[in-house]
């Protein structure tokens, strides 16, 4: 035996091996056929790693996004062939669009089978072909067993360098089961690109120059230091900062540069200092559709503003918007970058800070609704879960009071508090929460869900009870629709309802069925002493089942206010 083998392993073995040496301690997924001697060594290596058995490949690739979000390693997920690959890709289109690092390792059907439309085969490759409108980094499939540690490596280094992402790794059935002697390779260090000198002193002198500039931070690879020194270059420049859609927990939102959160349901006044600013710095984020507002607040391809962006992946420079100046960088490297250039002496943008927090305060203020009042649930959560909560959600209306009302905990202070798809995935948040729960179980965790969000995946409360979740809350808020695709309709088809109805069951009792605690609230009044009882009981997940008016769409209006406005601009046509 060579200096660099090992004893022979079944590949199967060793592929849980080279997890072990990547540092992962937990994996996701559903158990299938295909992968039997994967399985069998999570068995052999249960005391350093465990796979946590989902009820539903999407709901376990969920999960595994999630982890990348939480760790910065990428997240793991077994599935099997065919109908477990499909299932599981809506967490990989997830986690391409949220640049979340991730490997997806699907069983393949063993290769003297391959391309005869063999029992559940598919070509992995052709299905997420790689690329910038498809769903992985890179499609990987290994038929030399030796060669098994060599593709891991590739696997984690790809996900994690340059703008993170999922990869897929396919794993013909034959090949696991092969005895081999490749040693695993040491831990995957990404490279990370650094801005340039040059590129620094041109964005010094181009922002020292503006008058109304603004801040727009997003996009994957932050870390706690990266966090820590946006918030040190904001503070040092007085930069007002908005957040790109669905990344709130970079910059503490109670900071008083703070400006808010650009995507879907933007406070008016944002969006207009958005397209008011005569610079905007985006660290981070690709600057698509959602953050964008559908390209509007940014033109395409030329925007009226001065941009400057910063981006981990080159190939996202100007792909979409032409610059003033694109600089290729890793938030690790741009973000202290930032922080070390020196201010100009005289700031001429500080009151257009101040109004920017100004606006967002004031964006704050509810409009009261009765007999339950979302904004004042999320108040009360706010004032009852202690700080550093992770706080999940899928797609849907509901969310709205989710991302206007709660204050999110930058990333530095306590590590990532915001899981939520930029993907627009409905179903994400229970399994997003479950994972957070179970990956870190010292934190409080609480889903927000919509009615048809939480009937997509609330299956996997199964999971969080069998796996012994703590610390856990599910909040369903029910109006009986799916809120999204109503609001549409009523805004382009005034009162022609179709498809949009939903037929609920109990939420309270499903959750006692999966062992949880569980209650139904239809007042506002009922809901302090419902989560008084949550705390009183970390031990024990729990759900809360909200019951709204179909009327209440979103956390600014009403479905028949929407549809009085469409009736009105209708009958003016």
């Amino acid at each position: 035996m060579t200096r660099q083998e090992t004893p022979p392993r079944l590949a199967g073995h060793k592929l849980v091996e080279a997890l072990i040496a990547q540092g992962i301690d937990t994996v996701f997924g559903v158990p299938g056929e295909s992968y039997l001697a994967v399985l069998d060594g999570f068995h052999e290596h249960r005391d350093s790693i465990r796979f946590v058995a989902c009820r539903q490949e999407g709901g376990a690739a969920f999960m595994a996004e999630a982890q990348g979000k939480l760790t910065g390693k990428p997240g793991i997920c077994f599935v099997t062939r065919g109908p477990g690959a499909t299932n599981a890709s809506i967490g990989l289109h997830t986690a391409f669009q949220d640049s979340t690092p991730m490997i997806l390792f699907i069983g393949q059907v063993a290769s003297d089978q391959r391309d005869r439309e063999a029992f559940q085969e598919v070509d992995y490759r052709q299905m997420f072909g790689p690329g910038t409108l498809g769903m992985a980094k890179w499609v990987g499939e290994c038929h030399e067993a030796e060669r098994l540690p060599e593709y891991v490596a590739r696997a984690f280094h790809t996900a994690m360098q340059g703008r993170p992402g999922p990869v897929v790794l396919v794993l013909p059935e034959d090949m696991l089961t092969k005895p081999i002697s490749a040693p695993v390779v040491a831990p995957a260090r990404p490279a990370e690109a650094a801005p340039t000198p040059a590129a620094l002193a041109e964005l010094r002198e181009r922002l020292a120059a503006a008058k109304r500039p603004l801040v727009i931070a997003g996009g994957g690879g932050w870390t706690p230091a990266s966090t820590a020194a946006l918030q040190s270059f904001a503070e040092a420049w007085q930069l007002p900062v908005g957040c790109a859609f669905r990344f709130q927990d970079l910059f503490d939102n109670a900071h008083p540069n703070y400006a808010g959160d650009v995507g879907i349901g933007i406070n008016p006044r944002l969006a207009a200092r958005v397209k008011d600013a005569d610079l905007i710095l985006a660290i981070g984020p690709r600057l698509g559709e959602m953050t964008t507002g559908g390209y509007t607040l940014l033109q395409a391809p030329r925007p009226a503003q001065q941009l400057i962006h910063i981006h981990a992946g080159a190939e996202e420079l100007g792909r979409v918007y032409t610059a003033e100046l694109l600089i290729n960088a890793s938030m690790s490297q741009a973000a202290p970058a930032l922080a070390a250039l020196a201010p100009p002496a005289d700031i001429a943008w500080r009151d257009w800070t101040a109004a920017a927090n100004a606006d967002y305060s004031a964006n704050l203020v509810p409009t009261p609704v009765a007999p339950l009042d979302m904004a004042e649930v999320m108040r009360l959560i706010d004032a009852t879960l202690p700080e550093g909560t992770v706080f999940t959600n899928g797609a849907g209306n509901y969310s709205g009071w989710l991302h206007r009302f709660h204050r999110y905990t930058a990333l530095h202070r306590f590590g990532k508090t915001q899981l939520a798809p930029t993907s627009g995935a409905m179903g994400y948040g229970v399994p997003a929460a479950v994972a957070a729960a179970l990956l870190q179980d010292q934190r409080w965790v609480v889903n927000i869900a919509g009615d048809g969000d939480f009937l997509m995946t609330g299956q996997e409360l199964a999971t969080a009870t069998g796996y012994g979740a703590q610390r856990l809350l599910v909040v369903v808020v029910d109006n009986g629709t799916y809120g999204t695709i109503r609001m549409h309709q009523e805004r382009e088809y005034p009162g022609r309802v179709s498809g949009s109805d939903l037929y609920n069951p109990d939420f309270a009792a499903l959750g006692k069925a999966f062992g949880w605690r569980a209650a139904r609230l239809t007042r506002t009044e009922e809901v302090a002493g419902a989560l008084a009882e949550v705390l009183a009981h970390p031990d024990q997940p729990t759900l809360l089942h909200l019951k709204l008016d179909v009327d209440v769409s979103t956390s600014r209006s009403t479905l028949s206010a929407i549809r009085a406005a469409a009736e009105q601009r209708l009958a003016g046509a």
